[in-house]
């Protein structure tokens, strides 16, 4: 250590700003920073959020959205899953709270919610998506796949169906 005399002023040192290594990518970090903000308030898993009108249906996502899911301390079972539901539809929401529950709990793939509560108040609807249609397609079904097909009712699984006989008919060709 120097002592300071009169005739040799001390020297100011430079601050340095300490370093936290390298520098890393926002797209990095955003994923952080959203995980955080949602556990703050309540959701374990951002996608409830996110995929909302997938887990409960359109009709439902209008009227009513997540706040939170809270567990008990200690576990990732059993929680209490907290909705804004707009006033009018209240009634409606509280009749629909089981096929709700049974809904997210098949999103998460174990019992998560034992119980709903729901919160009156301003519910924001989801964003309007534009329906991914399949484009038509150009080849014929196979005509001994075409009449067993006409007699299935729900027009999505027929359209998978007919895909798929689509493509069975041109494997066999090459």
């Amino acid at each position: 250590m120097e002592l300071r005399t009169p005739d040799k002023p001390a020297q100011p040192r430079k601050y340095e700003r300490p370093r936290g290594g390298q520098a890393r990518a926002i797209a990095d970090l955003m994923p952080e920073v959203g995980r955080t903000a949602f556990r703050r308030f309540g959701f374990v898993q951002s996608s409830v959020v996110t995929r909302w009108p997938e887990i409960v249906g359109s009709r439902h996502a209008r009227v009513c959205a997540p706040e939170s899911i809270r567990f008990p301390p200690g576990e990732k079972s059993e929680g209490i899953l907290a909705l804004v539901v707009v006033p009018a539809h209240a009634p409606m929401i509280s009749m629909v709270i089981p096929e709700i529950m049974e809904r997210v709990n098949r999103f998460f793939g174990y019992k998560a919610v034992a119980k709903v509560k729901i919160r009156q108040g301003e519910v924001k609807p989801p964003l309007a998506k534009e329906a991914a249609s399949a484009p038509p397609s150009l080849r014929p079904i196979p005509m001994e796949l075409g009449d067993s097909l006409r007699d299935i009712g729900d027009p999505e699984l027929r359209a998978v169906l007919e895909s798929l006989a689509r493509s069975l008919g041109t494997n066999e060709k090459d």
